[in-house]
């Protein structure tokens, strides 16, 4: 196992059990909220709707994937790592595996399909520039109208900005690439904490949650 691979294997032992990003449960809540505004709560019950498709970029080990699951979605969980598919067929309830599709992926390269949510929780910054546009081009032309897109970046500010191997955009830049998008969520925090890891950081995080106008 490389260096690289070892320590996104911690990574994942330390957050397997943590909750959801609240990107993505936001996200979940807003199309429950649409489902019931389209048939009513009494009829969704005794009718429910299709299963509802995500594609969940840099899954890691599996925190936002397991809550898209559990809320009744189907999931492509992509990631780099063999230690994510490991992590998650551990953590994923038995019951709800049927519903789950994992690929060992570099994001640089991976195809994303037509869904109706894309979520990229801390993923997107690990992508050199040369290979983050692409692979936002590619994100955005999956998502089509009522679609959404969930995302945690890093900002210009972060202390990461300063690898040449990564991609950390200024918030109004992010706003700017997502144009064509009703931005119903929108957050920038700095501040100086740990990783999960427990290495000392200065964080800029940049979260929304956009969905495609028609």
């Amino acid at each position: 196992m490389s260096a690289d691979s070892e320590h996104w294997a911690d990574y994942y032992a330390v957050t397997v059990e943590r909750p959801a990003w609240r990107t993505v449960r936001l996200a979940i809540d807003k199309f429950r909220r649409e489902d019931e505004a389209a048939v009513g709560p009494d009829a969704r019950d005794a009718n429910p709707p299709a299963r509802r498709f995500a594609v969940d970029l840099g899954c890691g080990a599996g925190r936002d994937t397991r809550e898209l699951l559990r809320a009744g979605w189907r999931v492509l969980a992509v990631d780099r790592e063999p230690a994510a598919r490991t992590t998650l067929e551990t953590a994923v309830e038995a019951d709800l595996r049927a519903h789950l599709q994992i690929r060992i992926q570099d994001l640089a390269t991976v195809r994303v399909p037509r869904c109706d949510l894309v979520n990229a929780s801390l993923c997107l910054p690990f992508l050199a520039p040369a290979a983050f546009h692409p692979t936002w081009e590619r994100i955005i032309a999956a998502i089509g109208p009522g679609a959404r897109f969930a995302a945690m970046l890093f900002g210009d500010h972060d202390e990461s900005a300063s690898d040449p191997e990564m991609t950390c955009l200024p918030p109004d830049r992010v706003r700017t690439e997502l144009a064509g998008f009703e931005v119903e969520h929108w957050s920038v925090e700095e501040d100086d904490r740990p990783t999960a890891l427990g290495e000392p950081h200065h964080f800029h995080l940049v979260e929304f949650v956009a969905r495609r106008l028609g």
